[in-house]
């Protein structure tokens, strides 16, 4: 039996992304120092770390914008480094800021990326999408006038062109304000209900919390836990009765396996947390 398979990570079927042992460096720097991970089809995963942490570096090698130094990743059946032609045409990427022409409306930006892709109907296909993000009203209005969380949510429709069955959204909400964070939420909730693949990095502990079906949490080069809610939740004491039961939060977990605040009590938690993780 392999390492993998020891540690409860082989892929199976129903993965739609693969890593193992994921390396790479800038010069002296060691970004990455051994990521492993796995999607599952149709759900929604957050990488969730501070800047620096390797979340961007993760998502440019997976979608073959980056050769890694050393380990596999698949995406969706294909080896990211010897198909590299085959993962493209399985994924889109949205970047930490919105890629959307400001000249054009967006019913416009919709139908361009359609025609580029040489798909049959353009117009029908900005028609769907406008509506299932709620943007018909605004179809016709200069992306220029849009809010944060519009031109949010068409740069991600115009990602869904063509029906990739995955979709990388790197910190999509970076720089919104509150209810345009909110606004696409709602827009990757759609996603995955439609059953698109979501791997999702990001800084926000609520956000992993809000829209997570697995929080992987990348610190220092290694992904040091990986679980849902509920199972990272179990890495802290259970919660003490007074008058109410008061369930550790995300940020009480990422503080204490991360061991940044400096605390004597989250720093014996850290000690405990990583040697789990390690011994798994």
């Amino acid at each position: 039996m392999s390492d993998n398979e020891k540690g409860g990570l082989r892929a199976t079927s129903e993965s739609a992304i693969h890593v193992r042992g994921l390396e790479k460096s800038y010069k002296d720097l060691q970004v990455l120092r051994g990521v492993d991970f796995d999607v599952a089809r149709g759900s929604i995963f957050a990488l969730l770390g501070p800047n620096g942490a390797g979340k961007t570096t993760v998502v440019r090698i997976l979608s073959t914008v980056l050769k890694a130094d050393a380990g596999m990743a698949s995406v969706g059946g294909f080896d990211v480094a010897t198909q590299p032609a085959n993962v493209r045409e399985a994924i889109s990427l949205t970047g930490q800021f919105a890629a959307v022409d400001e000249i054009l409306s967006g019913r416009e930006n919709l139908v361009l990326i359609a025609r580029l892709r040489h798909l049959k109907d353009p117009g029908g296909i900005a028609n769907g999408l406008l509506e299932r993000f709620s943007l018909t009203d605004a179809a016709a209005r200069r992306v220029s006038t849009y809010s944060g969380g519009m031109r949010r949510r068409l740069d991600i429709a115009m990602s869904l062109i063509g029906n990739p069955p995955v979709i990388f959204l790197d910190e999509p909400t970076t720089g919104l304000d509150p209810e345009a964070r909110i606004e696409v939420w709602d827009a990757v909730k759609t996603l995955a209900a439609s059953g698109t693949t979501v791997l999702l990095t990001t800084q926000y502990l609520d956000e992993a919390e809000q829209l997570a079906d697995r929080i992987a949490i990348l610190h220092k080069g290694r992904i040091i836990v990986n679980g849902t809610l509920s199972e990272l939740r179990q890495l802290l004491p259970p919660a003490k009765v007074e008058y109410v039961e008061k369930q550790p939060t995300l940020e009480d977990v990422f503080f204490a396996v991360v061991g940044d605040r400096g605390k004597d009590s989250d720093a014996g938690m850290t000690t405990t947390s990583a040697q789990t993780s390690e011994e798994r």
